[in-house]
Parts: C-alpha cells; structure tokens; sequence
C-alpha cells in the first residue's frame, strides 16, 4: 500500500486479520519519557519490559528513538509504547558508534505512509528495480530530467543504451527518493555524487553515503560511452568486495573533470589494461573528464545544460571524507516530458 526506501518501511495489505489498529504517538517524544513493549505470552502471562527514551538523533542515515530498551533481533518491528498506550514507532537494534543499541523508527515516518498510502495494493515484486516492455517504451520518450539543486539547476539526459539504468532513475524520481538528499561527495578534477539514501536527515559531521535503497544493478558498459565532461555514472564498491562489479542503486556521479595529455593516458592504460579509442584520447585532452573510470564503471547519462553549476559546486570547501562544509541538497528530479 506504501512504501518508504529512506526508511526502510513499508505498508502491507494481509488477509485474515481483523483488530483495532494501535493508536500512533503524534509529535515527538520527549526525551527521558518511558518506554516499553509487550513480550509474547508466556503461558497466561503478559509480561511488559519498561525502558526510556534518550533521544531523537539522527543515526544510520535517519532520525531515529534511540531507547534503553533491550531488542532482539526476533523482537525487530515490534511496537514500542509509551505511558498513554500510544505507539512511539517500531523497534529494532544495530550496531551505532562501535556498539550495539535500541533503536525505534519514528511513528510520524508510518503516519505520513499511511496518510499518502495507494488505494489499491501493488505487488511486492513492483518494489524491485526491473522495469517491463511498457514502462520501457513510455521512458524512451522522456527527453531529459530536471536536478534543482541549492546551488541552482543542472538538465540531464539519460541513454536508451543502458535502459535498465534509465527505468531504475526515472522509477526512484516518481517516487520523490532524491528529494532533499545531500550531493555528499565533491572532487576536485572528479565531480559531485548524490542519491545515498542516508544523507536526507545526515547532520553535521556524519559518515555518510553508504546507504542505498535496498538493492544494487548489474554493470552495463557500452562502448562509446566514456567518462568525458558531463558524464552521468554509477558508482559501487570496490573489485575486493564486489567482483561483479554491480552498481549502487540510486547514487551517482556527475563528472567535471580535467585535461589530460598524452603521457597521462598511456600511463592509465597500462595501469588499468584498458585501451583508450581516438576518440575517448581527443575528449580527454581538449575538454576533460575522468578517464581512469572508464571499462569499470557504468555510464548512464549526460548533462544537457548546467555544467556551470557543477563547476560551482566543485570548487566548494569539503571536509576529509569530501562532504561538503555546508550541505547543497538535490531538492527535487522533475521529469520533463
């Protein structure tokens, strides 16, 4: 019925169970208020395990309850309460600053599901990123999308030659997935990366863009299609932990770039066994781009207007893991027709 990839929620439709629903907490808890959740019976028992509340931070890429609780993991997506019966969110534990801690999912993330759920119920499998032979065609149409960013607008294009890439992009823009997610990495000579679904709540200082939204895409490299200036990609993780070389399901690159000469290139193509074309070599030397990608990483995309605004984003200050000093969001994708 709904589905919430930032979150990790989703709103299903089951036959066979009828029961009040459980009253959702509204507003934000405040900290120190007492927590707790019911066990399974044991026997005619019910037993009730109390806790509190500590905070409401951001954690894992989301803003989270963190709550003195003890969750196992065969108690994950249990309701935690608080003292007027009202449900505070959903529980579940991790690893968070080298330890393990209890954790609740905010109850106004599930009442912004439900309030913005489908009338009708879709099928678990339209959650997964493969398109189909209808929705394929109608995306070949589309002419371009629309990135708005805090430092302006970037138009970019997206190949029919790596259709799976284009479906993926264009099914995660009509769901709002990069709405207000940061541009969290920012190289110079390289270019700036967005899409990781743990920076849309990220404060100051957090480690982020490890997170995407639940799945990755097969590596798709064409021939022809380089990592010249104005290139859109897809970045992944590295050979050693990732041999087939599968992409991130929703981040990417855009690629600014430098100049490089002759030398530069022969070098690269020793270190990395790869041949560059005359083509790729004229790019490269007279308007720029990032050659020491290409044959590894997908490229999906270009930019049709507002390299200017990746060259300002380029030239901010950032921090050791490349983030950005002060945060530049990708406000919204609109699709252009």
């Amino acid at each position: 019925m709904a589905f919430d990839r930032i979150n990790d929620l989703i709103i299903l439709q089951v036959d066979s169970v009828k029961r009040k629903p459980i009253e959702l907490f509204r507003g934000t808890v405040p900290n120190s208020a007492k927590s707790l959740y019911i066990s399974p019976n044991s026997e005619k028992t019910i037993q009730l395990f109390t806790g509190k509340v500590l905070n409401l931070a951001s954690v894992k890429g989301t803003k989270l309850y963190r709550i003195t609780n003890r969750v196992r993991k065969s108690t994950f997506g249990m309701p935690i309460f608080v003292s007027n019966k009202k449900a505070i969110g959903i529980a579940f534990s991790a690893m968070a600053n080298y330890e393990m801690q209890s954790f609740a999912i905010p109850s106004t993330f599930i009442s912004s599901l439900l309030k913005n759920r489908n009338n009708e119920a879709a099928t678990l499998e339209s959650l997964r990123s493969n398109s189909n032979k209808k929705v394929s065609a109608e995306n070949k149409k589309i002419k371009g999308l629309l990135l708005e960013t805090d430092a302006g607008n970037i138009t970019i294009r997206l190949f029919n030659e790596t259709p799976a890439y284009r479906d993926n992009f264009i099914k995660l823009a009509k769901e709002h997935y990069f709405d207000s997610l940061l541009i969290h990495r920012v190289i110079a000579d390289f270019g700036i990366q967005s899409g990781a679904a743990d920076t849309r709540y990220a404060e100051k200082g957090d480690n982020v863009g490890w997170k995407g939204p639940g799945y990755t895409i097969p590596a798709h490299i064409v021939p022809g299609l380089f990592h010249k200036r104005g290139m859109i990609g897809s970045p992944r993780k590295p050979d050693t932990k990732n041999e087939r070389r599968r992409s991130d399901g929703s981040q990417f690159y855009i690629v600014s770039g430098r100049k490089y000469f002759d030398k530069e290139l022969d070098e690269l193509e020793e270190q990395n066994n790869y041949k560059f074309s005359a083509a790729q070599r004229q790019a490269y030397k007279t308007i720029g781009g990032a050659p020491h990608l290409d044959g590894t990483y997908t490229v999906f995309g270009e930019v049709i207007s507002g390299m200017n605004v990746v060259d300002k984003i380029v030239k901010v200050e950032t921090d050791r893991q490349w983030r950005p000093v002060k945060d530049i969001r990708l406000k919204r994708v609109t699709i252009l027709k």
